[in-house]
């Protein structure tokens, strides 16, 4: 029954115990005597080291994977090799405190189900570091993988602010390529000029290129230079949240022109403009009656010649 719930193959169990915070599972493999790598002279018993191993959880509990692992020395004095710990990638990866499968389950969690790296750090009760190497260590794989640039349709550009850094707060930029029919992030690109992209676009084959029938951008100028460029054949198209940003961008500055121009000063917390600028640009569907009703009494107040109103 323990073999069968730790569900690994070529292993054997060594006991099972209770800790206050998690259950502690021991095992060593059934491995033959591994032959040295330099010289490949038969290895000698050199003992064992226990390592522990983060493990997905067991009824709900978390649980821990001790794994005794046999250390092999060379009986070859003359051997640069001198001694070495058995692997087995089927258990651990030789650079993850996770077991294998923990690992592969933390990075679907954190990449296809958009979970935080502490939540299900939180899950497996172990440190955001663990959970994190483990998440670049086997999501590499899937990065690399070039199954992703197939058949795009439609690709998107779309720059991030994504941290700020130094003692005067230097703003750190990088542009996102997105096959937007897919919903599929493709690559990202350091910065947000248009030479890194172009140079992207211009990696990928002419095939590939001509493939893309629409080119998905934030309204920037910018970003029209490089369809125009290495997209030629593609149909520029906005996409919805910049459309929408757009339009609640502008009214914004038509209800501060309009409170300057009536009170001469910036909005105040009494002042009608200043206090329905909110449910301005809420959509119509999120406001309830009342609020529909306040906003429209607030405007009469504030907005005298009707300018916010037809904005």
């Amino acid at each position: 029954m323990c073999a069968l719930l730790v569900g690994l193959p070529n292993v054997t169990i060594l006991g099972v115990g209770e800790w206050p915070s998690w259950l502690r599972v021991e095992v060593e493999t059934r491995s033959p005597r591994a032959d040295c790598a330099g010289c490949g002279t038969a290895a000698w018993d050199h003992g064992q080291r226990e390592v522990l191993l983060v493990d997905l959880p067991v009824f709900g509990r978390p649980a821990r994977l001790a794994w005794r692992k046999q250390r092999w020395r060379c009986p070859n004095p003359g051997c640069v090799v001198v001694t070495w710990s058995e692997q087995d990638p089927t258990i651990a990866s030789q650079r993850s405190a996770l077991t294998t499968r923990a690992a592969r389950w933390a990075t679907r969690q954190v990449g296809k189900h958009g979970r935080a790296v502490s939540e299900v750090a939180d899950d497996l009760a172990c440190d955001w570091h663990t959970v994190m190497d483990a998440v670049v260590l086997f999501g590499q794989v899937l990065i690399d993988d070039p199954a992703r640039y197939a058949t795009v349709t439609a690709v998107g550009l779309d720059e991030t602010l994504y941290k700020r850094e130094g003692r005067y707060r230097r703003q750190c930029w990088s542009t996102q390529i997105v096959d937007v029919e897919r919903g599929q992030l493709l690559d990202v690109v350091a910065g947000r000029e248009v030479h890194p992209v172009c140079a992207w676009f211009a990696a990928r084959p002419a095939e590939w290129r001509d493939g893309v029938r629409w080119a998905t951008l934030d309204l920037s100028s910018a970003y029209r230079v490089v369809f125009d460029t290495m997209l030629p054949d593609a149909t520029q198209v906005a996409d919805p949240y910049h459309v929408v940003h757009l339009a609640n961008v502008a009214l914004d500055e038509c209800r501060r022109r309009v409170q300057n121009e009536t009170l001469g000063h910036r909005g105040h917390k009494d002042d009608p403009l200043y206090r329905c600028r909110r449910r301005l640009v809420m959509a119509r569907e999120r406001l309830t009656v009342e609020g529909h009703e306040r906003l429209i009494g607030l405007l009469a107040a504030g907005d005298p010649k009707r300018e916010v109103w037809f904005a």
